[in-house]
């Protein structure tokens, strides 16, 4: 990685509001971390763009921060904002992350890429956190598939449940992959990774600016517990990787698996056993690699193959699939979700 210095400001570039992502990188020369004072602290934590072409992160910025006297509106902000804006020089070409980067979010401590120049970048935004004292973190994303609207949390605990409640009642807990911005940020407050759906959609930026705001104007929050009606809560138990050799089609019926055309149309749906995802040309072989929150491959428990096709073994729920190849190639095909409610009586 070419810049592995933080760039560190005590407020917005002029202009900065007014240029989309793509734009970013020859402004702010590379991963910037931003502190604008407010009448509050500790500061609300806020990333945006770990994944360069998630960009309703930026755009909802852009449009919150405008009301604020920061960003050149009349207000002042109620509490103070950090806000990190991350892979710049993948949003100036569109992409997740460049070819010899490694990913933004696998990169935060705790995970296995702390010794690396992305890993030792991000390590200087959380201690520059730690220092300053954090009162909740967001981290803000979108999904390349159909996804609803979702928070994402690392604990069951009542501070993270309410700050991801107040974005939406479909909130999963997952505890890998690790190195994550969430899960690191989790070390020092209530942390939520927000799910904005596909980019380009006006519903998930408006959703993000409100959630922020609401974030913003928080004096603390809420500690009684949850109601279990006013949540859906899920956990993530497995994820699905493409072996690298093996070709993927969407409706290619020469590829190797030949995947729905409307594959991701199955995320949040209850499969049953039997359900067909993809055709193959090879069925002796399982074509996924399955493995568990322990790292143990546990492939054979949800998919087999038949009679030319794949399919899910037992009833499962999936989230993430995607018709993207290059997002199924660096990250992975889905992750594998259970109904997990009952937990929520545990949080404290």
């Amino acid at each position: 990685m070419n810049d592995v210095v933080l760039h560190e400001l005590n407020e917005l570039p002029v202009g900065l509001l007014d240029l989309p992502a793509e734009a970013l990188h020859q402004v702010l020369g590379g991963p910037t971390l931003i502190h604008l004072a407010g009448q509050r602290e500790p500061a609300l934590f806020v990333s945006i763009l770990l994944h360069g072409n998630e960009t309703t992160g930026w755009e909802a910025v852009r449009q919150w921060l405008r009301d604020y006297q920061p960003g050149g509106g009349d207000k002042p902000l109620p509490r103070s904002l950090s806000l990190f804006i991350g892979n710049t020089a993948a949003a100036a070409q569109g992409l997740r992350r460049l070819d010899g980067q490694l990913d933004f979010n696998r990169v935060w401590p705790g995970g296995e890429h702390g010794d690396s120049d992305e890993g030792r970048l991000i390590a200087q935004v959380v201690s520059a956190m730690a220092g300053r004292g954090v009162f909740a973190s967001v981290d803000v994303h979108n999904n390349t598939g159909l996804n609803p609207h979702y928070a994402c949390i690392n604990r069951i605990d009542t501070a993270f449940l309410h700050l991801a409640a107040l974005f939406g009642r479909t909130v999963i807990y997952f505890v890998t992959p690790r190195g994550v911005q969430s899960m690191a940020m989790s070390e020092l407050c209530p942390a939520v990774t927000l799910e904005c759906g596909k980019v380009g959609q006006a519903h998930g930026v408006e959703h993000a600016v409100g959630y922020l705001d609401a974030c913003l104007h928080l004096v603390e929050i809420p500690q009684h517990p949850v109601a279990a009606h006013d949540i859906d809560l899920y956990h993530t138990v497995a994820v699905a990787r493409v072996p690298a050799e093996l070709g993927i089609g969407f409706g290619d019926s020469g590829a190797d698996i030949d995947f729905l055309v409307d594959l991701d149309r199955l995320n949040f749906r209850e499969l049953a056993a039997a359900t067909v995802i993809a055709q193959l040309r090879d069925d002796t072989q399982l074509p996924l690699t399955v493995q568990d929150e322990q790292g143990e491959d546990v492939t054979a428990r949800y998919f087999e193959c038949a009679d030319g096709q794949l399919r899910t073994r037992c009833a499962l729920m999936p989230s993430m699939l995607t018709l993207d190849e290059r997002v199924i190639r660096q990250d992975c095909l889905c992750y594998i979700m259970e109904r997990y409610d009952r937990h929520l009586r545990d949080a404290g």
